[in-house]
């Protein structure tokens, strides 16, 4: 009986054996830490509506192809979490991207198909039975061969008891486990580090209420990111960051002597660092109240040693001395408010697609801006045309996840109401002039140093305030030396800057600019220019085009001088970095201008040699400079690209209806199409000056073959050697220096030969068939050859003038402004009596560029008076060319 017994659960058992077999396929691995691909219809269907309001954008998602195939891919997230561990599973499923099926840490029960819960929960009965350990899916080996196999997986850095299951339990701790993998195999395991925001707001110094109960908007509990997900699904984004090769990982020379374990803390080191300061390149620093700062501020070391010293030079308190300091920061001091920029942003959405077509942007580059952004604070330096780019900058970077940053703004802007708006949106304000506001000047130095601390990204114009001219002004470097002193500090150890150039078919001041140029007033920022605004709304201005030029690192900066960091450098060594500095950002923006319909036109109409012109004429001249900016791959605008004799048409019509050119027909022309093609033009005088700033819109472009041009010219004759230019390219670069900043990192034979090259494209020029380096004008090519050259004589008609001025005025000591008034008349006089030919030569802002250079060349009294008649025999010279 008993022996029967025996045989009896002995048969049992070997069918139950072999019946688990069965149902296992001869495997016990089975365990809820894999989620197959393949799901249930029902359970596939939910999860993808219930994620389906979620943001991934096409950038994000594009970081992943950055890993090679064979690799083995492994997603990482900071905070354990199964609601980010499902959608990342439902959504790159749904994009046809490799999914995480495994999950390191992860047990899912609940969407597991039916047949593959009843296996793990017969595997898990089997060990049990059997006396057997329930095995581990890492130590069996079954994690490895699944990667290994393909599948993705996917692990949490932080978990709530994850300290004390890893290094107290000794459970298997992934990244270690990734480490010890790697050094076994050939293929490359990469770590893809994953971000979820619920919010791009800033996170506060002190939680609220709400946050202490239901988590904070960067780490919300269960229910927070059930009511966002329900209620606010379309704010909830997620970001990628730069994937991270653990084989190079542990390549690295700091690696090579740890041992696994140590390895192991090093890398989750590394992502914790990487995820942290990817987050706060969208959400931004930790915000900070006014009073907080200002305590910061006042109570710092260096501000309280220049505090005792001021309030003892002027034989006041020390609390008389801090109470004038913690004014200045109320009066400076940014206010920048999470819902105000929220409305912002909203606001500023309407009134772009309400006056204008479109902004186009390379968005390419802003990613690249974003990545380096988690490096140190960003710089941002745009051009400056309208009082829209810094509302447009903070909309772009708001609606691409970058934190809105602190605009440095003037004074002038700070009236009600707007000036509450724009201190709650990231302005902080500053005064023109800190002449004689010593306490003022150092106070404002130390907000900067805190910005800067802090890690907010700052936007300045370096140019000090808007172009009237349409050209880039002179750089202004006030600003960016605080924010070299405040880096040299040690508020960081390095930033980020980012020239930016943003252009328009048409600007909103136009009428306002022009009005200034001529010598009006300009009138003060206030409400009822706001008011007045109003008609703005009722016209259309075409596109915006916005241009992001790739980030410069301060550190590699410094490094090219041969020094570790700032504070190795000498004082004067830093204020030459300060004006190379300017400079380069000067040119980087140039080097961005992207040339519109509108900039074309106009520079073609100007540039037209007869007083009344065809059609055939006009277009010749717009022929000419599109074979040019073609030659040098130019950016142009998307309308010249796509529909080049459709994008001219419809300018020229513009300026025929705006009355800037006059039309007229020698014959009747019934064919209203043909209308223009037939047609004769005149410039409207009273309107040069509008053209001549969206002529000033690209003129960075044009000014390069226009110094070569007239150098060539000024040799006066059909045949030239290319070094005979130089001499002549060189004087006009230093001449208009002021005009239009040197590239100081290139030559000038660079620009020679660069465009001597375009003019044989365009068969302005042929090579000599005998002789090196020298070439032929064609007959053709003359005429070009003065299209191009005539960029420069509106401002070789102002320095006439300002010389003329010199030259009669010689003895009288004049203030600055009783000067540029006599300036003024004096160039009215010489239009009248045709000594000068063009209106817009009667520019303020040239003249004052003017007064600049000739007083550096020591021209302003009788002993001036060999360097005035050396200047203007050669501009005499120059303007004989471009007036035959």
């Amino acid at each position: 009986m008993k022996d029967f017994e025996q045989t009896f659960y002995k048969r049992l058992k070997n069918r139950l054996s072999a019946w688990i077999n069965k149902v296992l396929n001869g495997t016990p691995n089975h365990f809820f830490c894999f989620f197959p691909e393949k799901t249930g219809i029902i359970s596939n269907y939910m999860l993808k509506i219930f994620f389906s309001g979620i943001k991934v954008s096409d950038d994000q998602l594009n970081k992943l192809n950055n890993v090679p195939e064979n690799a083995i891919t492994v997603y990482a997230t900071k905070n354990k979490s199964y609601f980010e561990r499902y959608f990342y599973y439902t959504r790159y499923r749904g994009k046809g991207i490799l999914c995480p099926e495994i999950g390191f840490g992860y047990r899912v029960f609940m969407w597991q198909p039916l047949s593959r819960i009843t296996k793990i929960i017969i595997a898990r009965l089997d060990s049990l039975l059997y006396g057997k350990t329930i095995q581990d899916p890492c130590n069996s080996g079954y994690i490895k061969q699944e990667l290994l196999n393909g599948r993705a997986a996917i692990f949490s850095l932080v978990e709530k008891k994850g300290f004390y299951h890893k290094f107290i339990r000794s459970e298997t701790d992934p990244i270690l486990f990734l480490i010890e993998m790697q050094k076994t195999i050939d293929r490359p395991i990469y770590i893809i580090p994953q971000l979820m925001f619920f919010s791009k707001k800033p996170h506060r110094k002190d939680p609220s209420l709400i946050d202490i109960l239901f988590g904070s908007e960067g780490k919300p509990k269960k229910i927070r990111k059930l009511v966002a997900l329900l209620n606010h699904s379309g704010k909830i984004f997620v970001e990628i960051a730069e994937p991270v090769n653990v084989r190079d990982f542990i390549k690295l020379d700091e690696n090579r002597e740890l041992v696994n374990k140590q390895l192991a803390f090093a890398l989750r080191r590394w992502l914790l660092v990487d995820i942290n300061s990817h987050r706060q390149s969208i959400t931004g620093p930790v915000l900070k109240s006014v009073d907080e700062l200002k305590q910061n501020i006042i109570t710092s070391e260096r501000l309280q040693k220049y505090l005792e010293s001021y309030a003892k030079n002027r034989n006041i308190s020390i609390r008389h001395a801090s109470l004038k300091a913690s004014a200045y920061i109320e009066e400076i001091a940014s206010k920048i408010n999470p819902g105000a920029v929220k409305i912002f942003a909203a606001m500023v959405k309407w009134l772009i697609n309400t006056i204008f077509d479109g902004v186009t942007v390379n968005y390419d580059v802003l990613n690249k801006v974003k990545a380096e952004s988690k490096k140190g604070p960003v710089i941002f330096i745009p051009c400056h045309k309208s009082h829209i780019d810094y509302l447009l900058v903070s909309f772009l970077l708001y609606q691409n996840n970058m934190p809105c940053p602190h605009i440095a703004a003037g004074k002038n802007l700070s009236f009600w109401p707007l000036g509450p708006i724009f201190r709650n949106t990231g302005a902080f304000f500053v005064r023109r002039t800190f002449k004689g506001a010593v306490l003022y000047a150092k106070v404002f130095s130390e907000y900067i140093h805190k910005l800067v601390e802090e890690g907010f990204n700052i936007e300045l114009f370096i140019e000090g305030g808007r172009s009237r001219t349409g050209k880039l002004l002179r750089p202004q470097l006030g600003l960016l030396s605080l924010i070299l002193n405040a880096c040299r500090n040690g508020a960081c150890e390095d930033m980020i800057f980012v020239p930016l150039y943003i252009g328009y078919d048409r600007v909103l001041e136009e009428k306002s600019y022009i009005h200034e140029i001529e010598g009006g007033q300009k009138k003060p920022e206030d409400f009822r220019q706001i008011l007045k605004a109003r008609k703005f709304l009722k016209k259309r201005y075409g596109k915006i085009y916005v241009r992001f030029h790739d980030p410069l690192s301060l550190k590699e900066l410094v490094a090219r001088q041969n020094r570790a960091s700032l504070k190795e450098m000498t004082l004067k060594e830093q204020n030459l970095l300060c004006r190379n500095l300017g400079s380069r950002v000067v040119n980087a923006i140039d080097s961005m201008t992207l040339v519109t319909p509108h900039a074309l036109v106009a520079s073609a109409l100007l540039n037209c040699f007869k007083k009344k012109f065809s059609y055939d004429h006009l277009m010749f001249h717009i022929e000419t400079f599109m074979n040019y900016l073609k030659s040098q791959k130019v950016k142009l605008a998307d309308t010249l690209l796509v529909d080049y004799d459709r994008a001219v048409h419809q300018v020229i019509e513009s300026y025929v209806n705006g009355k800037f050119i006059e039309i007229s027909h020698e014959n009747n022309v019934k064919d209203a199409d043909k209308r223009l093609e037939k047609a004769y033009f005149k410039i409207n005088e009273n309107k040069r000056a509008a053209l001549e700033y969206y002529k000033n819109n690209s003129i960075a472009i044009f000014i390069h073959p226009a110094f070569t041009a007239l150098a060539i010219l000024e040799r006066d004759s059909f045949q030239f050697a290319a070094t005979d230019l130089h001499s002549g390219y060189s004087f006009l670069q230093e001449f208009f220096k002021n005009e239009f900043m040197p590239d100081t990192e290139r030559t000038s034979d660079y620009f020679v030969r660069k465009n001597i090259k375009a003019f044989i494209d365009d068969a302005i020029i042929v090579p000599h068939s005998t002789l090196p380096d020298t070439y032929n004008i064609t007959s053709i090519g003359l005429r070009k050859l003065k299209q191009f050259s005539r960029f420069l004589k509106t401002y070789f008609e102002s320095y006439l003038v300002v010389l003329s001025f010199f030259d009669r005025y010689a003895n009288k000591k004049l203030s600055a402004k009783d000067r540029l008034k006599k300036i003024q008349s004096l160039g009215n006089r010489m239009y009248k009596n045709r000594t000068i030919e063009l209106k817009e030569s009667l520019s303020k802002v040239n003249y004052e560029n003017a007064v600049d250079y000739f007083i550096s060349h020591r021209i302003k009294g009788a002993n001036g008076q060999e360097k005035i008649d050396h200047y203007y025999t050669s501009l005499q010279k120059y303007l004989n060319y471009l007036y035959r």
